[in-house]
């Protein structure tokens, strides 16, 4: 009898690492039906031994040890997922464990449970997951997000910092409706073609630490901001190591370990390339849009000369106008730069209209030939060259003509325009180069300069009645030889 009381508990006490489970309960049940009938047969046995329940714990179908009590470890994985949930509230999440119980039935003296070890294998097979979805390039997962709408809302998100909601919704329905024609673009109007990444991005479900998974604007500004990849930089004429380490937001040490053979004190010589790193975006969004402007068309310019006009004299035949075209442009930006523009549609709203200028060419003569023309436009003499209140009237005095316009008598050169506060007001003094000088006094504004070339006739003032005088009229004195004659014995 001791005999089978002693065969039936070590049999019961077997462990599930030495049994595969079918094999399990096929044991379990002959136990019972042994421990019954050994109850039936014995009632000595039964009164000095009695059965217990243990439990094999199993997570994900790998045996981790034997419980008398399973609400321990029920209990653990609650507390636990309360906790999770409670942390990642936002989140599906789980465990990642799939905890499953054996219950064998042992004689109590032989029950033996390694509950403290199931525990703290328990805590270490916990490993927090949640439900999210992968943002994939490639074959490669970049970013996870909540879910598939979330997905969506990271792309379109990136797309609408360079359109609008009403532009992504038009060109989302057109490309809904393919063969619809598109309007044509109207006065200072853009119309948008098409938008898209540069990289296509698919998403997966996927079981991820709760941790790396983004919300909406990090996962946005996460694809912006990319990843770093290498590239050659070629030195410049004054740049220094630590220089080029800041310009690319590298430090002094990072730089020198890109670039084998290189310290503190190399010195750089232009044109030398050096390994950098930069930021480059996971994917950019590019923006295909056509744009319609009303242009301005500058208008040509012809210049004819005239060998009639004096040489330096100018006047317009024909006033230039501007025109204006309706320019149709295609134009391709990748995040806000312009990649490509040309025009695909040009049309003459209206036509420009050319200006002419007439340029004199004939030389102004310097040199008079002694014939004097009268000096103003019509006027009268109002007081003749000779004594006029006991002093000497050195000139004469024309006044009321047709027009304040006072030309030169003869062809010369400027000597003097200007007011030397002697009486004269502005007055102007011409050299004939021929003997002669003429003055013209009392002028209101002097209209050439002191070395200018003038010819008979042209005009170099307006008469006043600055300085000494009493009414408006000019003041016309002639010198020949540096000696004063009468005006009036050669004036025509």
């Amino acid at each position: 009898m001791n005999n089978l009381k002693h065969r039936l508990s070590n049999l019961a006490g077997k462990t599930s690492r030495e049994m595969k489970p079918a094999i399990k309960k096929s044991i379990m049940a002959a136990v019972t039906v042994a421990a019954l009938s050994f109850g039936a047969g014995s009632a000595a046995l039964a009164a000095d031994s009695e059965l217990t329940t243990l439990y094999h714990v199993y997570v994900n179908d790998k045996f981790i040890g034997t419980v008398a009590d399973k609400s321990q470890v029920e209990q653990l994985v609650e507390d636990k997922m309360t906790s999770v949930k409670k942390e990642y509230a936002d989140l599906d999440v789980d465990l990642g464990l799939d905890v499953s119980y054996i219950p064998e039935q042992v004689f109590s003296s032989a029950a033996i449970a390694n509950t403290s070890e199931v525990i703290e294998v328990l805590k270490d097979e916990m490993i927090v997951q949640a439900e999210a979805t992968a943002l994939v390039m490639g074959d490669q997962p970049i970013a996870y997000v909540k879910d598939a709408e979330a997905a969506k809302e990271v792309l379109r998100t990136l797309m609408l910092e360079h359109v609008t909601e009403e532009e992504l919704a038009e060109v989302e329905s057109r490309k809904e409706s393919p063969n619809l024609p598109v309007p044509e673009v109207k006065e200072n109007e853009t119309r948008i073609l098409d938008v898209y990444l540069t990289n296509e991005v698919s998403h997966s479900e996927e079981k991820v630490d709760p941790e790396k998974v983004l919300t909406v604007a990090e996962a946005v500004q996460f694809l912006k901001k990319g990843t770093l990849e290498e590239q050659k930089y070629q030195v410049k004429e004054g740049d220094v190591l630590g220089s080029i380490a800041n310009d690319h937001d590298l430090t002094l040490a990072q730089l020198l370990s890109l670039n084998a053979g290189f310290d503190e004190n190399t010195v750089l010589k232009p044109g030398l390339e050096l390994n950098v790193t930069v930021l480059k975006p996971f994917v950019e969004v590019v923006v295909n849009r056509q744009v319609y402007e009303q242009k301005e068309v500058p208008f040509e310019r012809e210049v004819k000369e005239d060998s009639s006009m004096f040489k330096g004299d100018t006047k317009t035949q024909q006033e230039g106008k501007v025109g204006m075209n309706g320019i149709t442009y295609s134009v391709s930006e990748q995040n806000g730069r312009v990649t490509k523009k040309e025009v695909i549609n040009e049309t003459v709203l209206e036509e420009t209209v050319k200006e002419i200028i007439v340029k004199g060419t004939k030389v102004v003569p310097s040199r008079g030939d002694g014939t004097f023309v009268w000096p103003t436009n019509g006027g009268y003499v109002s007081s003749r060259q000779g004594y006029r209140w006991s002093k000497m009237h050195k000139g004469i005095d024309i006044a009321r003509p047709s027009n304040y316009t006072i030309k030169a008598a003869d062809n010369g050169k400027v000597v003097y325009a200007g007011n030397k506060g002697d009486g004269y007001g502005n007055k102007i003094i011409i050299d004939h180069q021929n003997g002669y000088r003429t003055m013209y006094a009392h002028l209101a504004s002097i209209s050439v300069s002191v070395g200018q070339s003038v010819s008979s006739g042209s005009k170099i003032g307006i008469m006043g009645r600055t300085g000494n005088s009493t009414g408006i009229h000019l003041h016309f004195e002639v010198y020949q030889n540096g000696r004063i004659i009468d005006p009036l014995s050669k004036l025509k």
